[in-house]
C-alpha cells in the first residue's frame, strides 16, 4: 500500500470508529467517505474528503492537494455518476453532477475561505479544480 492509500485508509478507520470524528489534518473538518465504482476496475472505492453542505447537496472538491491531475475519485464517478457518501453512522444514495462556471467558482471561493488550504490548492496549479454535487437519490 502506497502513503497516499496507507493515510486514507487510517482516516476511513478512524471516521468508522468514532462516528465520523478524526484528528490530525481532519478535525473538526466536515468529512465524509466517497463509495464509487473504479473506472476502469470496477472494484468498489472509498476515498475520505472534506465537503461543504449545499442546501440538500453536498459539494466536494477534486483538488488532488493542488497536483496538476485529477484525483482518481473523480474519474470513477465520471464513469458512474451513482456513488454513496457516509456521514458518521449514516449512509446516502448519492448522483453526482459537476458545478460549472460561476456557480462552480463561488461555490469553490467559499469552501476556501472556510479552509484556507482550498486556495493553496488552487495555487498550485494551472487546472480548474472541479466542484461536483453529491445528490441525495431515493435509490
Amino acid at each position: 500500500m502506497n502513503d497516499a492509500a496507507s493515510f486514507n485508509q487510517r482516516i476511513i478507520e478512524e471516521f468508522r470508529a468514532n462516528d465520523g470524528k478524526v484528528g490530525g489534518p481532519f478535525e473538526g473538518a466536515p468529512l465524509l467517505l466517497l463509495h464509487t465504482t473504479g473506472a476502469r476496475s470496477g472494484e468498489p472505492r472509498v476515498s475520505p474528503m472534506m465537503y461543504l453542505a449545499d442546501g440538500d447537496r453536498y459539494l466536494v472538491f477534486a483538488s488532488n492537494a493542488g497536483a496538476d491531475h485529477h484525483p482518481a475519485w473523480y474519474w470513477n464517478l465520471r464513469a458512474n455518476p451513482k456513488a454513496r457518501a457516509e456521514f458518521g453512522d449514516r449512509t446516502v444514495e448519492v448522483s453526482a453532477t459537476d458545478l460549472e462556471g460561476s456557480e462552480r467558482d463561488e461555490k469553490y471561493a467559499v469552501q476556501a475561505g472556510l479552509f484556507p488550504g482550498f486556495a493553496d490548492y488552487e495555487r498550485k496549479t494551472d487546472r480548474v479544480i472541479p466542484v461536483v454535487a453529491l445528490v441525495p437519490t431515493e435509490d
